[in-house]
């Protein structure tokens, strides 16, 4: 029987806030007590968990001096070590302050938006200071309920400011390395949120003085929210090499953030996510960003990460009985036949003549290949 327990090498990585969840939610109290981000570093890299993400915030208080920072920065390396497990991200809280109820980034006060890039400079410090190389910006305030008040060419404009702004103070420090990505995401708190996609966060990331060193973070979640497909999204990352981080979870489509168990609610969407990731050797970290479900108490938050973590070995399993399938792989050849045929002159193209009579006629067995995937995640394959 496979062994479906995880490994170092897995590279699998939480976000703090995930285990951290008491969940409380806009309708209810906590329903299970309290994880400090400390002792949630140290739970999860006794789990074999390879690395971490935060937002500063779930580490250090807001208000915490100097020294306070960092006595928590020394205590937070000296678990990391102790626990084996590494930061993998260093992000920012700019969304649960009431002064961010307007925008952070995209905030008509000027003093609010030097508060939002001040907190993210924070973020690159303490994120170069724990080992990891990477700020993930995620502006949950940032968006617009009445159009009317904010101009959506404005609020671009200062979003281009601010990643500028956060490229130069990584230059200046001389942050070797150290990179930037945009996590988007279509709403939630706000009725529309700026750069709802990974399309429309890579159009902003191609204007930037640095643009290739700023990327997406892709959250599945987010990709079902906007009723898009989360494999085709991150595919589009990918293949413009700017898939610099992933959020892996599970949603039913256009709904609130549900933020569910990997692979809970949309089996073969997140086959073929898994499958992606492994055929293209894909390097960075595979993070899961989800909570366990308001009915669990605080023990059973711990089957949450497990089960995260092992439907990815079952599924990455999957992709690679999917790659060695017979009959799979026979359809593919056919499917794939000639496909690469490079294009001719267009002098010889505008001339040529071209049946659609054949050509309409063509299988493409798109049934029967669907229905062995089927089977193969169902287990009778």
């Amino acid at each position: 029987m496979s062994d479906y327990t995880p490994r170092k090498s897995d590279r699998f990585a939480f976000g703090l806030w995930t285990v951290m969840n008491t969940g409380r939610d806009p309708f209810g109290e906590p329903t299970r007590g309290p994880l400090s981000g400390l002792d949630a570093i140290n739970e999860l890299g006794t789990r074999n968990v390879y690395a971490f993400e935060m937002h500063w915030e779930d580490i250090i208080p807001d208000t915490a001096g100097a020294a306070e920072r960092d006595g928590i920065i020394k205590e937070a390396k000296k678990r990391m070590a102790d626990s084996d497990i590494v930061c993998g991200c260093s992000g920012a809280n700019t969304f649960t302050h009431p002064v961010f109820k307007d925008g952070a980034l995209t905030s008509h006060d000027p003093k609010i938006r030097q508060m939002a890039i001040q907190k993210y400079l924070t973020a690159i410090d303490v994120g170069y200071e724990l080992g990891c190389r990477l700020t993930n910006i995620w502006w949950g305030r940032d968006g617009i309920e009445v159009d009317a008040a904010k101009s959506p060419v404005q609020a671009i404009k200062r979003l281009r400011e601010a990643f500028n702004y956060l490229q130069a103070y990584i230059d200046d420090n001389k942050y070797a390395g150290y990179r930037l990505s945009i996590e988007p995401k279509p709403n939630e708190p706000r009725g529309d949120t700026y750069l709802p996609t990974v399309g429309h966060a890579m159009a902003l990331i191609a204007t930037l003085n640095k643009p290739e060193n700023c990327g997406l973070v892709p959250e599945v979640a987010h990709v079902r929210m906007a009723g898009l497909n989360a494999y085709h999204e991150i595919a589009l990352a990918l293949e413009s090499d700017k898939l610099f981080g992933v959020h892996l979870n599970s949603q039913k489509p256009l709904r609130f953030d549900q933020d569910i168990r990997f692979g809970a609610e949309d089996l073969k969407e997140s086959f073929f996510i898994v499958k992606l990731l492994e055929d293209h050797k894909w390097q960075g970290n595979r993070c899961f960003d989800a909570h366990a479900y308001r009915t669990a108490d605080r023990e059973e938050v711990w089957d949450f990460v497990n089960g995260c973590m092992r439907t990815y070995l079952i599924l990455r399993e999957k992709a690679v009985a999917f790659n060695r399938d017979a009959e799979i792989q026979g359809i593919l050849r056919e499917l794939h036949r000639g496909c690469d045929a490079p294009l001719p002159a267009s002098a010889d193209l505008r001339s040529a003549d071209i049946d659609p009579a054949p050509l309409a006629a063509r299988r493409y067995h798109h049934e029967k290949l669907d229905q062995l995937v089927q089977e193969l995640l169902l287990g009778v394959r």
